[in-house]
């Protein structure tokens, strides 16, 4: 019982603190899961520049920023740029082949559990996270930015959006800024 109280204890300390994830850092590996049964290994697109969405099926918010992914991905994909989004909503398995066809999405919409998705961000549960959820992986691998719904970010969805993009993609695939190179360290060690 004495363990049980101390893990929560520390659960909930930890969870209070409300800190983003630090940025840059290494991508664990993530298992986008398709509708069709069919998965994406989220290291198989490493030489592409990724922006991973974390969405509701149902958010206006979400529904916008999906469509202004489908048109940044016709524009930037052919020099490397791959959005993929996981909606994590109830009954998201459920929700994504109408949201893909109602909205006119050609780029991967899988699904997942909160849990999985809230490991991912390196965030609690506990604390109220708004969608969207954008999170950049560069060429390499590594998560150069993550932006909640309400963050600022969002002021100037596409400005912002491009900007990042463009930045990424004249990267070349192997290099790493020296914050990432240290995240790239501690994360193997």
């Amino acid at each position: 019982m004495r363990k049980i109280a101390a893990l929560i204890a520390a659960f909930a300390a930890w969870a209070q603190t409300g800190q983003a994830s630090k940025v840059p850092r290494p991508s664990p590996e993530y298992v986008v899961r398709l509708t069709t049964g069919q998965q994406i290994l989220l290291s198989s697109l490493r030489g592409n520049v990724v922006a991973l969405m974390f969405i509701s099926t149902e958010c206006p918010h979400c529904q916008q920023t999906a469509q202004l992914m489908d048109r940044l991905y016709k524009e930037y994909g052919p020099r490397g740029f791959r959005p993929v989004a996981v909606a994590f909503n109830e009954m998201a398995m459920m929700l994504v082949p109408d949201f893909i066809k109602r909205h006119n999405i050609s780029f991967p919409v899988g699904y997942d559990v909160r849990d999985t998705v809230y490991a991912y961000i390196e965030r609690s549960p506990m604390l109220r996270t708004y969608v969207p959820i954008l999170v950049f992986i560069d060429r390499g691998g590594t998560i150069r930015g993550q932006y909640l719904g309400d963050d600022n970010f969002f002021r100037n969805e596409e400005k912002n959006i491009r900007a990042m993009i463009e930045q990424l993609l004249q990267e070349p695939a192997g290099k790493r800024t020296p914050a990432a190179n240290s995240a790239a360290r501690r994360g193997n060690s």
